[in-house]
């Protein structure tokens, strides 16, 4: 970000004043909008949208899309995957210095052949058999994975992603187009080989974190079924879907526009992607819609996968300025993400004098303990300044690069403090 004049400030801050720029999300305009503390510094504060990365149709080795044969879909690219692939997510995260979340396929990782006994999994049913796939790039792709905890983060997407039912399967795995869910038994079993094959490579705890397959899901219970897809995943200790609102069934049960909670499950609008899945590969440009920069793995893979990093990069490159932005940050991990996403949404900020003020009143209303934790803030000023605070931990604080005028506040909430002071100094 270049240095800001005073005197573009000063037009930005009367801009400010007569309404004609307002806040992102649902966060209240400051209310007059021009803000002098007595040390004579203009500031403007934001609660800035987290902006998470999320990648579908991880974990094919085949790439070939196979519905006409009533195989998966799969990423539908010309060629097989390879443990390069696995080591782009890495790059990409570690460029960023973020765990980009992996929705991850698992049929292909069956060495074992276990889910000839879950015949709804996959489209040879009892007659599975794997052998095609199994070979030392699973070992050297699973030691990316196991190695790189820190740069990628392991999301439950499916196991086959269709449902099978003989030789025939419908959309989707866990949910159908009618957005009615799975007989309970199927789900339940469909989680439990998903853990199997997770053990198998030793790929890490069970998922926190959930991508529908094919995005069919349902808000909330859907007809014929007395729980939701939520109520038997958070007893598994899946407490997050990302998912596009504008495809999900009951959508209307949604109560805070970008999210919901769904029997205390938080359930993200994803929105648009930027391409299409048979994008190979994607060069962003286009700003993002919302909160989640959603894709599927070929639309930052190359045709060649030692020109990966030449993809990669362009993803970066695109996605660091939002870190530069006053009113968007890049999460580093979706934890982050949702706490801050609960107060760009619902936390109320103003100033008043001196003292910025954060009112976490309606935030604590919600049914679950996400936005108890640590947020960011983002604070626009037209000269150097530093913050202090009482009443809550200021875990640090810095101008981002590049400027001296944006500085960027990570908070640790302290226990009871419902109305917070941070004074400008």
């Amino acid at each position: 970000m270049k240095k800001i004049s005073r005197r573009i400030f000063t037009k930005y801050l009367t801009k400010l004043a007569s309404g004609a720029i307002v806040f992102g999300g649902n966060t209240p305009l400051l209310k007059s909008g021009i803000y002098k503390v007595r040390s004579g510094i203009n500031l403007k504060v934001f609660v800035p949208m987290p902006v998470q990365v999320v990648i579908d149709d991880v974990g094919w080795w085949s790439g070939e899309d196979g519905n006409k044969k009533q195989e998966p879909y799969r990423t539908g690219i010309n060629r097989n995957h390879v443990p390069a692939d696995y080591q782009s997510i890495v790059d990409l995260g570690r460029t960023l210095g973020i765990r980009p979340q992996a929705a991850f396929i698992l049929c292909e990782w069956d060495k074992e052949n276990i889910l000839r006994q879950l015949p709804t999994s996959t489209w040879m049913g009892e007659k599975w058999d794997n052998t095609k796939w199994i070979g030392p790039w699973m070992e050297e792709a699973a030691d990316i994975i196991r190695n790189s905890q820190n740069y990628f983060e392991f999301t439950l997407h499916g196991i086959g992603h269709e449902y099978w039912e003989g030789d025939k399967f419908t959309r989707a795995e866990w949910t159908d187009s009618n957005g009615q869910m799975r007989p309970r038994d199927q789900v339940e079993q469909h989680l439990d080989f998903y853990d199997k094959l997770m053990k198998q490579h030793n790929l890490g705890p069970f998922p926190k974190s959930f991508v529908p397959a094919a995005f069919r899901h349902s808000f909330g219970p859907s007809e014929g079924r007395d729980l939701s897809l939520a109520e038997i995943f958070i007893k598994r200790g899946i407490d997050y879907i990302n998912t596009p609102f504008g495809s999900m069934h009951n959508r209307e049960r949604v109560q805070y526009g970008l999210f919901g909670l769904d029997s205390g499950v938080m359930t993200v609008d994803r929105g648009r992607d930027l391409f299409s899945w048979t994008a190979f590969p994607g060069i962003p440009s286009k700003p993002i819609p919302g909160p989640t920069c959603g894709m599927h793995w070929p639309n930052m893979l190359h045709p060649d996968p030692e020109r990966n990093p030449e993809v990669v990069k362009a993803w970066a490159d695109y996605l660091k300025p939002y870190n530069d932005k006053p009113d968007m940050m890049l999460a580093p991990d979706s934890d982050t993400f949702q706490h801050q996403l609960v107060h760009h949404t619902i936390t109320q900020v103003s100033v008043e004098e001196d003292n910025i003020l954060l009112d976490f009143t309606k935030t604590d209303k919600l049914q679950t303990k996400i936005g108890r934790g640590e947020l960011t803030i983002k604070v626009l000023t037209d000269k150097p300044c530093k913050f202090r605070s009482r009443d809550t931990d200021i875990l640090s604080q810095s101008a981002q690069k590049g400027t001296e005028f944006l500085y960027k506040l990570k908070l640790k909430r302290k226990p009871g403090m419902v109305k917070v002071q941070i004074r400008a100094v």
